[in-house]
């Protein structure tokens, strides 16, 4: 058992001489920072997008390996979708901690400068959770893409489901 696993584990104080307060930074392309700083080590980085949570008694993103845990600011949204499978009758997100999920493109949003958001991890401890879409993952949704009435919608299988309002 982890120690994250105890009940008690997100009200326990920092060790001695540290703070649960941290420089650590997700930007708005999905890029850690450290002190002003680039997390260029691939292994960290991605270790750190599947650490990411909410705090269970204040709902502030935290980090948390299960053996301790840190506040992180979060400038646009927690996760990033990086790549899509569209199937013939589902559209699969991969997720910057790398698991997947069925899309619901009725809970996505169309930001500023066209950025795709959309909803995801519903199940999960804190959840929902934002994810804004790569430029990658949105260029891969050219082969679905159609217009209703107007309005931006993706064609799955037989249905064509119009993206939600702008944010």
């Amino acid at each position: 058992m982890k120690p994250g696993d105890h009940p008690d584990f997100f009200g326990l104080a920092a060790p001695e001489g540290r703070s649960r307060e941290s420089s650590i930074r997700l930007d708005a392309d999905g890029r850690f920072w450290h002190e002003g700083h680039p997390v260029e080590h691939a292994g960290l980085a991605a270790a750190l997008h599947t650490w990411i949570r909410r705090h269970p008694d204040d709902g502030r993103y935290i980090l948390s390996n299960g053996y301790d845990w840190t506040y992180f600011t979060v400038d646009d949204a927690p996760y990033f979708v990086r790549q899509l499978r569209i199937e013939p009758e589902r559209i699969l997100l991969v997720l910057s901690d790398t698991t997947e999920e069925a899309w619901q493109p009725e809970t996505t949003r169309i930001g500023e400068g066209g950025a795709l958001s959309t909803t995801v991890k519903r199940g999960a401890p804190g959840g929902p959770y934002e994810a804004k879409f790569t430029r990658h993952a949105q260029s891969s949704l050219a082969p679905v893409l159609v217009e209703v009435d107007g309005r931006a919608a993706v064609r799955v299988g037989a249905r064509a489901i119009t993206l939600g309002p702008g944010v």
